[in-house]
């Protein structure tokens, strides 16, 4: 009796075991024995490129370090892998904390007039250039919407860094190129419904103040694909907003799109 109880819950136990050594190293990669507990941002790198480095799900580690949706991270930026989710994002780097970090490991060298010792200036960083913009109809880009552009894009407003496309509450919204759905839902304050694509490591494009979405988290589209109906949630008329980040910075879309 008891050796037949024992050998039914064994397969359980087993299971329980799985599950707990899956969690305990979720998704490591081969050969790595254990994840550093921060990762300082290079240029180029996303969320998604640097949780696929370790082997951990791009999400958890938004949610460990407070980065909401578009999820925008910076070169010289600290992201904690391991531990708790955090309340607050951790500070962008400025340039100045940059220059600071540069100067104090140069060290200071000797002077031969006092004989006391000076730290010679930092070199002012070179600013980091603007990615090229795509040539125009080069065929990776669809134009989201069919209405008229009735808000530009500006760099100077948070609430403009894209363009508000017109039309009816109901018209089609398309993915302006192929890509994975890495977001859709209305959680974001000011976008109403939204749907973010990832195109490749560097291009993400956002879609909002959508009516209804048509498409879920993790599904892949191809340019053109209908992926949500056009709203007016948070609008003074009916407008889709449609963004493009480059390397997760605002950039602006009709350098990308064709013409008409």
């Amino acid at each position: 009796m008891h050796s037949g109880l024992l050998r039914g819950l064994i397969p359980l136990l087993l299971a329980a075991l799985l599950v707990a050594a899956m969690n305990g190293c979720a998704l490591r990669t081969p050969g790595e024995s254990r994840i550093p507990d921060t990762h300082t941002v290079s240029r180029g790198e996303t969320l998604y490129s640097i949780a696929s480095r370790y082997g951990l799900e791009w999400r958890a580690v938004a949610r460990r370090n407070a980065i909401g949706a578009p999820y925008t991270i910076h070169p010289g930026q600290r992201l904690r892998l391991t531990g708790p989710a955090r309340s607050s994002p951790p500070p962008a780097p400025t340039r100045e904390t940059a220059g600071s970090s540069r100067s104090s490991s140069s060290g200071g060298k000797a002077s031969g007039n006092g004989g006391g010792a000076s730290s010679a200036p930092a070199p002012d960083p070179e600013p980091e250039p603007d990615p090229p913009p795509a040539p125009r109809g080069d065929g990776q880009w669809v134009w989201p919407a069919d209405g008229e552009v009735v808000r530009g894009f500006s760099d100077s407003a948070s609430t403009r860094q894209g363009l508000g496309i017109g039309g009816e509450v109901g018209d089609p919204v398309r993915a302006a190129r192929s890509g994975e759905i890495v977001y859709a839902g209305g959680g974001l304050v000011g976008y109403g419904r939204m749907i973010i694509v990832r195109h490749d490591e560097r291009f993400l494009s956002a879609y909002g103040h959508n009516d209804r979405l048509l498409v879920e988290e993790g599904d892949t589209v191809e340019g053109g694909d209908e992926i949500a109906r056009l709203g007016a949630s948070g609008t003074d008329l009916p407008m889709l907003h449609f963004e493009i980040r480059v390397d997760g910075s605002p950039v602006d879309p009709a350098s990308y799109l064709p013409d008409r």
